[in-house]
């Protein structure tokens, strides 16, 4: 499961918004009933988990944490229990809840970010933008790319791989 894209919308006053059809289209693809909403750990946005890769998530971060830690049980506490399920009504639309809106800034204009396997919500016209400067991110990128081991053996071609 993939999302990719980065669509504006625009919230009703109650909240209330349409997730965008691309995406819509993957949970559907995908069999996904379900979504979990909760903030962002590091960043000013609400994310959005298919059920799976919610369960997912939980289930490696449970793997990682004593049940008998004072400290891990609070961690585990604090990511799972400030959560909202979402449901889209008939029409493809989804309630932001009034505290997840105050808590990234939310009024009107949203903005989703296809990220992978999930989807941010971001305010729009929001000052703290999602992304790096594009120099900034390319150097990034170029960093990060060449700490990748590269390949010793060349690639097989198929003429190689067959017997005489």
């Amino acid at each position: 499961m993939r999302f990719l894209g980065n669509i504006e919308a625009k919230a009703d006053s109650k909240g209330r918004v349409f997730l965008p059809a691309g995406f819509r289209k993957v949970l559907q693809a995908s069999g996904e009933d379900q979504i979990v909403m909760r903030k962002d750990v590091f960043q000013d946005c609400l994310v959005l988990y298919p059920e799976s890769v919610w369960n997912e998530q939980v289930d490696m971060l449970r793997s990682k944490l004593n049940r008998w830690n004072k400290q891990h049980q609070q961690i585990y506490r604090q990511f799972v229990s400030d959560v909202e399920l979402v449901n889209l009504d008939a029409s493809g639309r989804m309630l932001i809840p009034r505290r997840y809106q105050q808590l990234v800034g939310i009024t009107q204009e949203v903005r989703f970010l296809g990220v992978g396997d999930t989807i941010e919500i971001w305010a729009g016209g929001k000052e703290s933008k999602p992304f790096m400067d594009a120099e900034d991110f390319g150097k990034a990128l170029e960093e990060l790319m060449e700490e990748q081991p590269i390949p010793t053996q060349p690639l097989s071609r198929p003429s190689d791989t067959l017997s005489p």
